[in-house]
């Protein structure tokens, strides 16, 4: 393990300074009018990670529900995965169910990110569920409509994501994409339709990883009855040019004329280890520099920018951080715990950091 450097002294100084500061005072505050509706994170495994006996602290160091540390923040949204037949069921429906009740008694609202699949869907990896293995086209529709239909009737969120980073299609082979386009259309059509069944309301999302070819991905789905294009956003595989996302993200809202959201990003606070589990990032080359340091102040005015770069655009939806709960939940020897914990919203002491403060910064 890499020592460990002395952040949680800065921390307690930039909370002290941020907290004392007024809005005037602040070097967060956004450029533009755009709020925006979506103020949130992916906080998929609080419910794993809290099974391992971990507790979160507040920016006073105090033990307090995570959920409450982030609302009285202003965060206002919960992204949730959900896998359907998860054999540990970590993500499964009862566990994502629970959860989601739990942060909608905090007031927040629910964004659903269905994967379609027993564990993680990605542009390579987009496996559908066992018990969907050699099922007849025709009738995997009917289980794709059933239940997705389910999961509205379940979880009842406010938004939905139909797949995750679906850059390549759903549910290989059936729907792999660009090689079988119809079938790739009709399974989200399908699985809209299930939605727009239950509630008019809810916005539904389709989600692409990056933003390069991200015109070409909506063009093809623009004939579908959705609402929000969204993007994930990480340096490390997405590039550092922020100014070719900010005209990325200009050019989707011109050509296609609906919000957009940045549904997954993240930046390290520091490029240590409090686990013996390898970061994703851990390199300098993997930093926008010099203007996003590996530092809390770095991580913070990192997320400012990508809040501001939505609010730029009238139809910017929000963002949603991802991996804010992912602290080293198993332990200083563990070689299988977080690979992300120096990009978590909390610090390797499990306290909030300043980026929190980001979600209410946007408002004043």
């Amino acid at each position: 393990m890499k020592a460990l450097f002395p952040y949680h002294l800065l921390l307690v100084l930039l909370a002290a300074i941020s907290l004392s500061c007024g809005s005037s005072d602040n070097p967060l505050q956004p450029s533009n009018d755009n709020i925006m509706e979506i103020r949130g994170a992916d906080l998929s495994s609080v419910p794993y990670i809290r099974n391992k006996g971990v507790e979160y602290l507040n920016e006073n160091g105090n033990i307090e529900n995570i959920l409450s540390v982030l609302e009285r923040y202003s965060m206002n949204t919960v992204r949730l995965r959900i896998w359907h037949s998860p054999g540990d069921g970590n993500s499964g429906l009862n566990q994502v169910k629970n959860f989601a009740n739990e942060a909608r008694s905090f007031g927040m609202k629910i964004l659903l990110d269905v994967h379609y699949s027993d564990t993680w869907a990605d542009p390579g990896n987009q496996t559908p569920p066992e018990k969907w293995d050699g099922l007849s086209y025709p009738v995997l529709l009917d289980s794709v409509y059933d239940y997705t239909n389910k999961l509205m009737l379940e979880i009842q969120p406010d938004l939905i994501q139909i797949g995750n980073e679906i850059n390549s299609g759903i549910l290989f082979p059936y729907g792999e994409f660009p090689d079988n386009e119809d079938q790739f259309l009709t399974i989200l059509d399908t699985a809209i339709h299930a939605v727009r069944s239950q509630d008019s309301l809810c916005k539904i999302i389709l989600h692409f990883a990056g933003f390069e070819e991200s015109d070409w991905f909506f063009g093809v789905v623009d004939t579908l009855d959705y609402d929000v294009m969204a993007l994930s956003y990480y340096p490390i595989w997405h590039g550092k040019d922020l100014n070719s996302l900010s005209d990325a993200i200009a050019g989707l809202v011109s050509d296609y004329e609906r919000q957009i959201l940045i549904a997954e990003t993240a930046y390290p606070f520091t490029l240590d280890w409090n686990d013996l589990t390898n970061n994703i990032v851990g390199q300098e080359d993997q930093l926008i520099l010099p203007d996003y340091e590996a530092i809390p102040i770095g991580q913070r005015n990192f997320l400012s920018k990508i809040f501001e770069i939505l609010g730029d655009q009238q139809e910017g939806l929000g963002v949603c951080y991802w991996g804010g709960e992912m602290v080293a939940y198993d332990g200083p020897e563990s070689t299988n715990g977080s690979d992300w914990e120096n990009q978590a919203l909390f610090s390797f002491e499990n306290r909030a950091v300043p980026a929190i403060q980001v979600f209410d910064n946007i408002l004043k």
